[in-house]
């Protein structure tokens, strides 16, 4: 037994006689005095625990000795919070500070919810409290897009069956194969799939898979393409094609002079033997006709 658990089963044994002294002593008094809380070894917090939490019932909320006694139960459970967020530990990342934090406000609940008359130990009880909250912590902070809940669980899930058949099946499980394990249908299972990917987020800075390790490596900024501007050309020719199809002979004409061998108006009246302004009502009534249908098509 360490020097640490000798002094602190010392205190209990002190502390149980002070609590069995009757008309002696105020509550301040019963209370041992705990100069780091925080040291004091799981199997004594336990029963240290529940000396402070019969004492906390009979305090008034707000006095010295109340608050003395609860942040002393704080720090001798946080011992609970390492234990659960080790179940996290390959979740965290670099966010093990911020799972401490979380589980430790699990814990603060789990301490001003706890009622001796339950006869349930505290850490049984505490343990979901912590857990519930490291977890909550994860569904809003984790995901890099919002998504629904249900997408958020069904990730999970997915992640469990994913695991499971591909060590029975040797290779990554099918969509359909994934569906008929978690009994649900494929659309669903695509969906959270998709959803999935929502879940982290990586720089564009970060070099691709598939470069070199060496000092010569491309961001995936470097091989995302680009939008090409002559795609929108070929989509608007595309739609005007069945367009111009509906032109009579004279239009089509009119029009491939014009915007084909880009001839003035003056050049296409004197060609077709009318005035140029005569060309400029046919071309504005032909580019109308055009427009409209294309704004149809879109």
């Amino acid at each position: 037994m360490t020097a640490m658990s000798v002094r602190t089963t010392e205190t209990i044994g002190t502390a149980d006689a002070q609590c069995d002294e009757v008309g002696t002593g105020s509550d301040e008094a019963a209370l041992p005095w705990i100069e780091d809380a925080g040291k004091i070894a799981p199997q004594d917090a336990r029963a240290l625990s529940k000396l402070f939490f019969d004492r906390l019932q009979v305090l008034e909320e707000g006095t010295h000795e109340y608050q003395y006694a609860r942040n002393t139960l704080i720090e001798m459970n946080l011992s609970l919070v390492r234990f659960a967020a080790s179940r996290f530990r390959n979740r965290g990342g670099d966010d093990a500070e911020d799972i401490i934090q979380v589980g430790t406000i699990g814990l603060i609940k789990a301490i001003d919810r706890f009622d001796l008359s339950r006869e349930v130990e505290f850490a049984t009880f505490a343990v979901p409290y912590i857990v519930g909250e490291i977890k909550r912590f994860f569904r809003d902070t984790t995901w890099s897009v919002h998504v629904p809940r249900r997408l958020q669980e069904l990730r999970v899930e997915l992640a469990k069956a994913k695991e499971l058949l591909s060590s029975e099946l040797d290779r990554d499980p099918t969509v359909a194969e994934l569906a008929a394990h978690l009994d649900l249908p494929e659309e669903e299972i695509i969906e959270g799939l998709v959803a999935a990917n929502g879940y982290s987020a990586g720089s564009l800075d970060t070099p691709s898979a598939d470069s070199d390790s060496g000092g010569d490596q491309r961001a995936y900024a470097d091989v995302l393409g680009e939008e090409d501007p002559g795609m929108e050309s070929v989509e608007n020719l595309h739609a005007l094609a069945p367009l111009l199809r509906q032109l009579d002979d004279r239009e089509r004409k009119i029009v491939r002079m014009r915007f084909g061998q880009e001839m003035t108006q003056a050049q296409i009246g004197a060609e077709l033997g009318v005035s140029q302004m005569h060309v400029s009502r046919l071309l504005s009534r032909i580019v109308q006709r055009l427009r409209a249908g294309m704004c149809v098509e879109a």
